[in-house]
C-alpha cells in the first residue's frame, strides 16, 4: 500500500465546505481552557462537517496562534459563536429546535452506545477539563450522554471526548 499525497485526497476548499451540507450538530464548549483543546475541537468539527462550533465563557476564540496550532485552518471553515454562558447557547439551541445533550456523567445517563438520533438537530455540550459541564447547563439539557470507560481514570480528554461523540453522531447520520 502507498500513502496518499494531500493532493490525491480531493479535500474541500473553504468556499466548498461553507456551501456543503453538513451533519445537523452543533458542538457547544463550555469554558474550555485549553486552546488545543479548542482547536481540536475545531479539526475534529471540519473532518466530519459539523455545522458550527460554539464557544462559551472563558473558552477562546479564533483567530487566535494556540487555536490554529491543532486547528490546522479549520477554525477558518467550521462557522462558530460565542456566548458570554453556555446557559445562553443552550436557551438559543432551544428556541432553533435542537435536542441538546450534555456529556457528562449523571444519574440516569445514556450511555453512547445506546444513542438514538431520529431526524431532528442535535446539539453536544462539552466542559470544562476539571468541572465538566455546569450543572445549570446539565438542567437545561434535554439529556446526557456517557462515554463507557473500563480503566482506573473517571474521565477523557475533551478533546478525545469530542472526537468519540461526534464520530458517534456521523455513523448515525452518514
Amino acid at each position: 500500500m502507498r500513502k496518499l499525497r494531500t493532493i490525491e485526497m480531493n479535500r474541500l476548499t473553504i468556499d466548498e465546505f461553507k456551501q456543503a451540507e453538513k451533519m445537523p450538530l452543533i458542538v457547544v464548549l463550555d469554558d474550555v481552557r485549553s486552546l488545543h483543546n479548542v482547536g481540536s475541537v475545531f479539526r475534529t468539527s471540519d473532518a466530519f462537517r459539523v455545522e458550527a462550533v460554539w464557544l462559551c465563557g472563558i473558552t477562546a476564540t479564533p483567530p487566535h496562534p494556540e487555536i490554529h496550532k491543532t486547528a490546522l485552518g479549520a477554525e477558518d471553515s467550521v462557522d462558530w459563536r460565542y456566548f458570554k454562558t453556555a446557559d445562553e447557547a443552550v436557551a438559543e439551541l432551544h428556541r432553533q429546535g435542537y435536542f441538546v445533550y450534555s456529556i457528562e456523567q449523571v444519574e440516569g445517563s445514556t450511555k453512547l452506545q445506546h444513542l438514538d438520533v431520529p431526524n431532528s438537530p442535535y446539539a453536544i455540550v462539552l466542559g470544562n477539563e476539571v468541572k465538566g459541564v455546569h450543572q445549570s447547563v446539565v438542567d437545561a439539557s434535554d439529556g446526557c450522554l456517557e462515554i463507557p470507560q473500563f480503566g482506573t481514570k473517571h474521565s477523557l480528554n475533551v478533546s478525545v471526548t469530542a472526537g468519540i461523540v461526534i464520530w458517534e453522531f456521523a455513523r448515525r447520520f452518514l
